[in-house]
């Protein structure tokens, strides 16, 4: 049995180690927030509501699926469907069992890159390596990427394909799509994402921030 003081300090140095685990992932305080307990279901679409069964069935089977080649996960699709917020309930839970996630959003993280091209091989090595590694908006911004973010993407992909290291990917492009700029990279998702992949296509009526608003206008 072990002793009460000593199992007081392991519980001490996981919540310690927990605690670096959220400061390096580059996630910010409100997105932090997101969760499964406050992603609203009400009056949502039947596959909105698939893609959170899908989001949470994920997360709750990590560990068993974290080493296999289908390890990883994207919601794809319309935007303001939940996309993010699901993906960050995944990572919020992962990064509870202390499993490092590292969260890039793809234009941001691709500005920065470039902004400072002396710390680009230290950053994509960091994105590489992560336990768990969340692009956000993959794809997102001008109509066809640049041959420095396709390049980069391959390098990154490709490195965690290889290492079987799981990845998180929110993208208004289908899988399709992504083999239309890049085959060997869009491939490589399929593949990683095979028993955890949704595509959130519709109307409107998917996007929550205009569901919002029409439920403000029915109240007044």
């Amino acid at each position: 049995m072990v002793p009460m003081d000593r199992w007081v300090d392991c519980k001490c140095k996981r919540n310690r180690d927990i605690g670096r685990t959220f400061k390096s992932s580059k996630i910010t305080e409100e997105f932090l927030l997101k969760r499964f307990e406050n992603f609203g279901l009400e009056r949502r679409p039947a596959i909105i509501r698939s893609a959170f069964q899908t989001a949470k069935v994920y997360a709750d089977n990590f560990q068993q699926l974290r080493n296999s080649r289908e390890n990883s996960i994207c919601l794809l699709g319309n935007p303001g469907s939940g996309k993010t917020h699901l993906l960050m309930a995944v990572a919020n839970e992962l990064m509870n069992q202390n499993v490092k996630v590292l969260y890039f959003p793809w234009v941001e993280g691709f500005n920065e890159i470039k902004d400072d091209l002396s710390q680009m091989d230290e950053r994509i090595s960091r994105l590489q390596k992560v336990d768990v590694l969340f692009i956000d908006d993959m794809w997102k911004g001008r109509k066809s990427p640049t041959e420095f973010q396709i390049e980069q993407a391959f390098a990154i992909i490709n490195y965690r394909y290889m290492e079987k290291k799981p990845i998180l990917i929110s993208s208004e492009r289908s899988i399709d799509q992504m083999c239309d700029i890049d085959e060997a990279l869009g491939s490589r998702i399929n593949e990683m994402c095979k028993d955890f992949r949704i595509v959130m296509k519709g109307g409107r009526e998917l996007n929550y921030r205009l569901r919002e608003e029409e439920v403000q206008w029915e109240l007044l």
